[in-house]
């Protein structure tokens, strides 16, 4: 029987399925993607399966030009200090510096004396001081021409130098004073001819100390020798070195 369709109606009880308790509720066709266009989200189920996507930015090709230099800052701490290096090699010797002024002249020490004696002396019943009457040098006017004698200023060590020329068939005898001892002598026995006599020391002074020639006693017979036109008798001294330098 061709063309027949055959309806088959089953009848029965309804059944009504019900959520349980508490269930949210669900449409049938939540499982189902919205229709596109429709603006809906989709569900989370489809996008439980979409891979992490991280950015990745190539630093070279952003990198830009050089910038300027900017302004120093300030200075750090000064560090400890280090232990000192070895000596270094010595350098070449300088050039001679120029001339320093010229000291104080009063802090500056001397003292000196040259006199001569023109007339013959012959001994008398006493020593008699050698006096002198002519001058070369005299500073400060230390040697007192009046008593034959050097007087000492300046403390210190002076040289001494008496000279004296002989008396034919006569002797000489003389002697260098330190205020009353006896420090030297100049001596020479009778001749008929006459030489010249040198005697030189050194003595330490202190000052008021006098240092002066005598000739000695009648007892003795003796003389020195000189005259108006050459000088035959002398008597020098200078400070050598200063007490306290």
């Amino acid at each position: 029987m061709s063309g027949v369709v055959l309806l088959l109606v089953s009848f029965s009880s309804p059944v009504v399925m019900a959520p349980p308790p508490n269930a949210p509720c669900r449409k049938c066709c939540d499982h189902m993607s919205p229709a596109e266009g429709s603006g809906d989200h989709p569900t989370m189920g489809e996008f439980s399966h979409v891979p992490e996507i991280r950015t990745y930015i190539n630093m070279t090709i952003l990198k830009g030009d050089k910038g300027d230099r900017g302004d120093r800052g300030t200075p750090g701490k000064v560090g400890h200090e280090g232990p000192p290096g070895p000596q270094g090699v010595a350098g070449s010797r300088g050039s001679k510096g120029q001339m320093g002024p010229q000291g104080d002249p009063c802090k500056l020490q001397y003292s000196a004396f040259s006199v001569a004696r023109r007339k013959s002396l012959h001994s008398d019943d006493a020593y008699q001081a050698v006096i002198f009457d002519t001058v070369f040098v005299n500073l400060d006017n230390s040697f007192d021409m009046f008593q034959g004698k050097f007087l000492c200023r300046v403390a210190g060590v002076y040289f001494f130098n008496v000279n004296i020329h002989t008396w034919n068939f006569k002797e000489t005898y003389l002697h260098i004073m330190q205020n009353d001892m006896e420090r030297a002598i100049v001596y020479a026995q009778p001749s008929d001819r006459s030489i010249m006599q040198s005697q030189s020391m050194m003595l330490e002074l202190q000052p008021g100390d006098a240092v002066w020639t005598r000739l000695f006693k009648r007892d003795r017979e003796n003389a020195i020798y000189s005259d108006d036109v050459d000088v035959y008798i002398t008597f020098n001294g200078y400070l050598i070195k200063p007490s306290g330098d």
